[in-house]
């Protein structure tokens, strides 16, 4: 039986590109006049596609120009990719996770660009742990809560949902897992503010994740624990 596939989100959970990311939102979302701070992402919308955030908000303020908000949106992602080339940074423990994992199938999935995700791990270093094993929503079609971009990323890597690990940072993102039928594990860094779904395990850091999958494969699994080498990729 093969080792089971690990299905990791990208932003918050792989690299720390959250706050950037709030910040050109709301700079975006005031300009064409609406109300969105920062605190607003990172509280109600994180982890939601971008499209969805601007759907919410104009039920809440009103309609905006079609023209205007596309022109806004080149202008917030070319921001945003041209702030996370010089400021990005991985979230604490994932170099050293995906080390100690190296040897488990892996893939990322995201709501985001695929433009933006290699972006992304490029900058921090992570990209030669998944080559071009990268599933976006915007590829894909279907976005996060709805589980059909983790089915669409198992079906690609040739699993069953039922041997796929997601892990997330984001409730939209556990949810969406947990909907598509794999073991999810919810990154959750926020524990004071956020609960962990039931059924979902939960860990407060990057540093933890390895000793959970172990422990998955060979109790639900039944598969032992590969060995790996530190650094191996």
């Amino acid at each position: 039986m093969p080792l089971p596939l690990l299905l990791f989100d990208c932003d918050g959970t792989l690299v720390d590109s959250e706050p950037i990311l709030a910040e050109e939102m709301a700079l975006g979302l005031n300009a064409v006049g609406l109300p969105f701070a920062a605190t607003d992402y990172l509280g109600e919308f994180r982890g939601a596609r971008f499209r969805r955030i601007v759907a919410e908000l104009q039920k809440r303020h009103g309609d905006v120009d079609p023209g205007k908000l596309d022109s806004m949106e080149t202008h917030m992602r070319a921001n945003l990719a041209t702030r996370l080339s010089q400021e990005l940074t991985t979230i604490p423990g994932a170099h050293e996770a995906l080390d100690i994992l190296a040897g488990y199938p892996s893939a990322v999935v995201s709501n985001g660009p695929e433009s933006k995700i290699h972006t992304a791990l490029s900058v921090t270093g992570l990209g030669d742990y998944f080559g071009n094993r990268l599933f976006s929503g915007y590829t894909a079609n279907c976005w996060k809560p709805e589980p059909c971009l983790h089915l669409h990323a198992a079906s690609i890597m040739g699993y069953l949902a039922r041997d796929c690990i997601a892990i997330d940072d984001a409730l939209v993102g556990v949810h969406a897992a947990q909907q598509a039928g794999m073991t999810v594990i919810h990154l959750n860094r926020f524990p004071d503010a956020e609960t962990t779904p039931e059924n979902a395990i939960m860990i407060s850091n990057m540093y933890q994740l390895p000793a959970v999958v172990e422990r998955l494969t060979r109790e639900y699994w039944q598969i032992p624990v590969p060995q790996h080498s530190a650094g191996g990729r």
